[in-house]
């Protein structure tokens, strides 16, 4: 992963900060909102074209460690994500979609940088990357129909056009990309040059859709500073019982320390901007989701921060 991505926190603060600014300047305001998605599927291209699929039959080797993911970050955390937001989100629907969302996809990036930094095993985290990236597209629609469709408050058309808009394009773009040049034979160039500069960008295109968003809709959050202090319990709770979950997990399937901080990374990170992309598109006109899925990276990288020192002090148990 690039360096850049360890100041992950620090540059959504600082967007969020600019976007703010820029907001007060009325052209600025009219006009940006249209630059958001664009952005966002730019970015989203550069993560697409670094996903290693083919690592994806790989990633079945190992069962235990699969199957572990799988039921963690597709069975048991939509409906942990959704019960934690029918006990403290439930008079704040907005949240509370915004919330799940960040919840049920699991992170395809930065993940990796703490898993090296808690010593796991990087190369079984990376093989997994496809699986989960590839079961987040298909699932994400199915949650939000099955937790919120029946309540009106999810329109299926609009975010399956919202999907195929913002992820499918971009991913189809890369994946044609790749294939071309691997007949041109351009593999090294696309190695050595492309890949790292795209996986650059990404970060520094999800920091200028964040400015765009909050220059655009930046005084809903100035209206709304309490949206903080409500999604901060839930977050917290969220990262804490999951952990332990990780961690119950990794005891009773008897893994080794690399594959128990493996597996509490890769059930823990979440993919805000796969998130923010859709629902930016799917709903325009409730800011506030959108809004969760910026506020949910600031606290959650943190944690991660922290929950990958914890795991190093597990680490010499071990031993």
């Amino acid at each position: 992963m690039n360096k850049l991505n360890k100041y992950h926190t620090l540059i959504i603060a600082v967007a969020v900060g600019v976007g703010l600014l820029l907001g007060q300047i009325s052209v600025i305001k009219r006009f940006s909102e249209y630059l958001i998605v664009p952005f966002l599927m730019v970015m989203l291209f550069g993560l697409f074209m670094n996903i290693p699929f083919k690592n994806l039959l790989s990633s079945f080797s190992n069962l235990k460690f699969i199957s572990a993911n799988l039921i963690i970050n597709f069975l048991w955390t939509p409906i942990f994500a959704y019960l934690l937001g029918l006990l403290l989100l439930q008079e704040h629907l907005s949240l509370w979609i915004g919330f799940v969302m960040l919840m049920v996809t699991p992170c395809t990036d930065w993940y990796l940088i703490f898993t090296g930094i808690a010593k796991g095993n990087t190369s079984l985290s990376t093989a997994v990357l496809p699986v989960n990236l590839i079961l987040q597209l298909i699932l994400l629609p199915v949650y939000l129909f099955l937790f919120f469709g029946k309540s009106g408050s999810v329109d299926t058309a609009i975010l399956w056009e919202s999907i195929l808009l913002v992820l499918l394009v971009p991913f189809l773009i890369a994946q044609l990309i790749k294939y071309w040049s691997t007949k041109l034979r351009k593999t090294e160039l696309m190695r050595k040059k492309v890949l790292p500069f795209s996986e650059t960008a990404q970060i520094i295109l999800l920091a200028l859709a964040i400015v765009a968003m909050f220059a655009s809709q930046g005084e809903y959050l100035t209206k709304n500073l309490s949206v903080i202090y409500i999604l901060l319990i839930p977050i917290l709770l969220f990262f804490l019982i999951n952990f332990l979950v990780g961690r119950f997990a990794s005891l009773l399937l008897k893994f080794n320390y690399k594959d128990s901080a493996s597996l509490s990374l890769t059930t823990l990170a979440r993919n805000s901007p796969i998130a923010l992309a859709v629902s930016l598109t799917a709903f325009p006109n409730d800011p506030l989701i959108s809004l969760a899925l910026v506020i949910g990276p600031l606290l959650e990288l943190p944690i991660l921060t922290l929950i990958s020192q914890i795991l190093l002090k597990i680490r010499k148990a071990y031993k």
